[in-house]
C-alpha cells in the first residue's frame, strides 16, 4: 500500500505546487494567520475530514480515523510567516508589505495537506489514526505549540512526526538526530539609561553608546571565556539603538538579543554571567539598566528509537539518497515542546535549490518545491513504520 500512497502522493504534486504558491503570496505574521487557518479548515471541509479549529489559538487539527486497527500518530505542520520583506522576482511573490514566507512554512502546509488528500483515498485499508497538526505562531516565542498541547487536543496522540523544509540541506538528503536536534532559542533586552549633554563636553556625560559599545563587546566574553570550551552557546545582539544627533551624547541605549544553547545549565550559566557583566559595565560607570530575559524555546531532542525510525522509512523514498544522523543546528524550533511531551522526532528534508542558495529567513529565500511531496512520502513512511513497532 505505501508504495501506491507515495505514487499517488506524485500525482498531486501540481496541486501540492499550487496551494504552496497561494499561500506563499498571502503570508501572515505569528498569531494573525487567521486567513490561513480559515484556508486549511476550507480545505479538510472540501475532503471530507473532521477538523477542529481555533486550537490554542490559530491552530487546526484534522482527524483521519483508518478502517483498520492501529496506532494514533501526528503529523504536524507550521504556517505562519516572518516580518520580512520580499526580494524574489517571482511570479508567486509576496503580495503583503512586509511580511513574506521566508523559512518554508507555506511548503510545510502543502506537503501535509496534500498528503491528507491522499491518504484519504485510502482510509478503508489505513491501520491507525492519523491527526494532522496545522501549527500556528512558530515563529515568535511563546509560540502556537504549547497552547496547542495545553488545548488537551493531543492527549490521545501516541507519537508525532514533523519535518522541516530545510534550504541549505541538498535535495535529496534528509537529516535528523538521535538526541538534541535544535538549540534552545531565548531572547533578551538591556536598556542603559546614562546622562546626555553637549558632544563637546563628555566630561559631563554619561555616554550610553560607549557604554552600549562596551556592553556588545564585553557579552562575547561569556562564550569565549567563562563557559567551558566543550559546551555550546551563541549570543548574538541584534539591535543597537541609541542617539539622535551628531552632536549630542546620548543618554540613553537599547540592546536586544538572542541566546542560544542545547544544555539547560549553560543557559543559567550565561543568564547569571550576562546580569554580571551588564551590572559591572552600568553600575561601574554611573548609569542604571533594565534586563529583561525571556526564556523562548527549550531545545529539540528527538526520541532516539523514532530519529532511527524515520531514517529507516526514509530508505522507501526514492528520491532520498543520504539520511543522516547529524550534529544540532543552532536555529530553535517549538516542535520541542511535542517531543517533551510524546515520543517523536523531527528531521529535515532537503530542498536547497541550485540557483537560488539562500538561506532562511533571508529576503530571496526559496525552497525546491520538489521536496514537498519527498517530506510527504517520509512522513507516511515514518506513521507506517510506527505502526509496525
Amino acid at each position: 500500500m505505501l508504495e501506491a500512497i507515495h505514487r499517488s502522493i506524485d500525482n498531486l504534486y501540481p496541486e501540492m505546487v499550487d496551494v504552496r504558491r497561494y499561500l506563499h503570496q498571502y503570508p501572515e505574521l505569528s498569531f494573525q494567520e487567521t486567513k490561513t487557518a480559515q484556508y486549511i479548515a476550507d480545505y479538510y471541509e472540501k475532503l471530507g475530514i473532521p477538523y477542529e479549529t481555533n486550537i490554542g489559538g490559530n491552530g487546526v487539527i484534522a482527524t483521519l480515523k483508518g478502517n483498520k486497527p492501529g496506532k494514533t500518530i501526528a503529523l504536524r505542520a507550521d504556517f505562519d510567516a516572518l516580518p520580512i520583506q520580499e526580494e524574489n522576482d517571482l511570479p508567486y511573490k509576496s503580495q503583503v508589505d512586509g511580511v513574506m514566507h521566508a523559512c518554508g512554512h507555506d511548503g510545510h502546509t502543502a506537503t501535509l495537506l496534500l498528503l491528507a488528500k491522499a491518504m484519504k483515498a485510502f482510509q478503508n485499508d489505513l491501520p491507525g489514526t492519523i491527526v494532522f497538526v496545522h501549527q500556528h505562531a512558530e515563529e515568535f516565542a511563546p509560540g502556537g505549540a504549547k497552547p496547542m498541547i495545553e488545548s488537551g487536543k493531543l492527549n490521545h496522540v501516541e507519537a508525532v512526526f514533523g519535518t522541516h523544509l530545510w534550504a541549505t540541506v541538498p535535495f535529496g538528503e534528509l537529516q535528523t538526530s538521535t538526541d538534541v536536534f535544535m538549540a534552545g532559542a531565548d531572547r533578551f533586552e538591556i536598556k542603559i539609561q546614562g546622562k546626555g549633554g553637549h558632544g563637546g563636553y563628555p566630561h559631563q556625560t554619561k555616554d550610553a553608546i560607549v557604554l552600549g559599545s562596551q556592553l556588545v563587546s564585553n557579552l562575547q566574553e561569556i562564550t569565549s571565556r567563562r563557559l567551558d570550551p566543550l559546551e555550546t552557546a551563541v549570543l548574538t545582539i541584534g539591535i543597537f539603538e541609541s542617539g539622535q544627533a551628531f552632536n549630542v551624547v546620548a543618554d540613553s541605549a537599547r540592546l536586544v538579543g538572542t541566546v542560544r544553547y542545547l544544555n539547560e545549565d549553560v543557559q543559567e550559566k550565561v543568564i547569571d554571567e550576562m546580569e554580571k557583566i551588564i551590572n559591572g559595565t552600568c553600575v561601574g560607570n554611573d548609569a542604571s539598566y533594565t534586563f529583561d530575559y525571556i526564556k523562548g524555546y527549550p531545545p529539540l531532542k528527538n526520541h532516539a528509537e523514532e530519529a532511527e525510525l524515520v531514517m529507516e522509512a526514509s530508505s522507501n523514498v526514492e528520491e532520498i539518497d543520504t539520511a543522516n544522523d547529524v550534529a544540532p543546528v543552532m536555529a530553535g524550533e517549538d516542535f520541542a515542546y511535542y517531543t517533551m511531551e510524546k515520543p517523536g522526532a523531527y528531521f529535515f528534508t532537503g530542498a536547497k535549490t541550485e540557483d537560488h542558495p539562500y538561506p532562511h529567513h533571508h529576503p530571496k529565500f526559496n525552497i525546491e518545491e520538489r521536496a514537498m511531496p519527498v517530506a510527504a512520502k517520509t512522513l507516511i513512511s515514518a506513521y507506517f513504520a510506527y505502526q509496525e513497532k
